[in-house]
């Protein structure tokens, strides 16, 4: 009696763990998510003002299903795009990523990189994201700069380890970024220095949201903060939130939107569009995308 007891209940376990991972593997992670937030930092009286932040798109060749829901977005009619980087998953993504993407190229834009757009991934065991000093591993290199090139011939901003302003809305908008803190590319003191006092808004990108960048933007007068990278913790647990969050974040903030503290500035971290291709799931946190309404303090 014992053993048969023994025995249904690692039946069961295997069962659970098998439905749980089909589900994680084959639905949730497609189950593209739009996200909505109000953030309060435009003057008194502004307008509002939308931008669609997306991140981590990890794609592949042959993800349709995606390319055309992010597609899909333009309908949103937003004044600004912004992506944090992680665009590619294979080396023949580029034409995937600019069907996803095209639509939206002739909207006022700005984006960095982040690893995943230098070099693929590479076959890890998963439980290394717990270890603090993991080594990072390079994959094959990635068409990047024929991604730039299309990016910037549409009008976009380059933000990697660069500052400017642009017209979105009607309003004009200060923008600074780096290159990928996670793997040591940023240099944000080349670009630092107070906001424009001319600027209506001013934002502040990266890939991933590593504090000591953070804390400089925000020490600056930067109000928005965007970054990725997260994954918003890609496996979470229902209730208690994100595993890891594979950078200097708490795992309180792996998504959606934060007070930075000790600052007035927000902090909207996405939990991106993709999935690391070596591990295709997401569980507890489906892929998203998010429209942020700025509006006045």
């Amino acid at each position: 009696m014992r053993k048969r007891t023994l025995f249904r209940l690692a039946a069961g376990t295997i069962a659970a763990g098998a439905a749980t991972l089909a589900y994680a593997s084959l639905i949730e992670r497609n189950m593209f998510t739009l996200r909505r937030f109000d953030v309060p930092v435009l003057p008194t009286d502004a307008e509002p003002l939308r931008v669609l932040h997306l991140s981590d798109l990890h794609m592949m060749p042959d993800q349709q299903r995606k390319q055309q829901w992010v597609a899909s977005l333009a309908a949103l009619d937003p004044d600004l795009v912004v992506v944090t980087g992680d665009n590619m998953a294979h080396p023949a993504a580029v034409p995937g990523v600019l069907r996803a993407l095209q639509p939206l190229l002739d909207l006022p834009g700005a984006f960095v990189f982040g690893s995943n757009d230098y070099t693929g991934p590479v076959l890890k065991n998963p439980f290394s994201y717990f270890l603090p000093a993991r080594e990072y591993s390079e994959g094959v290199e990635l068409p990047y700069e024929e991604l730039r090139d299309v990016f910037v011939g549409a009008g976009w901003a380059d933000l990697n380890n660069a500052r400017t302003t642009l017209k979105a809305g009607g309003r004009l908008v200060e923008l600074v970024g780096v290159d990928d803190p996670h793997i040591e590319r940023d240099d944000y003191p080349s670009v630092a220095g107070p906001v424009s006092a001319a600027a209506d808004l001013s934002v502040a990108i990266a890939h991933s949201p590593e504090p000591a960048v953070l804390d400089q933007m925000a020490a600056d007068g930067f109000s928005l903060l965007l970054a990725g990278h997260t994954h918003g913790g890609q496996v979470c647990v229902p209730g208690y939130g994100a595993l890891v969050t594979n950078c200097g974040l708490p795992r309180s903030m792996a998504k959606g939107l934060h007070r930075w503290p000790g600052s007035d500035a927000w902090l909207h971290v996405s939990a991106g569009l993709g999935t690391h291709p070596t591990a295709p799931v997401r569980f507890a946190c489906p892929p998203e995308a998010s429209v942020l309404t700025l509006i006045p303090r």
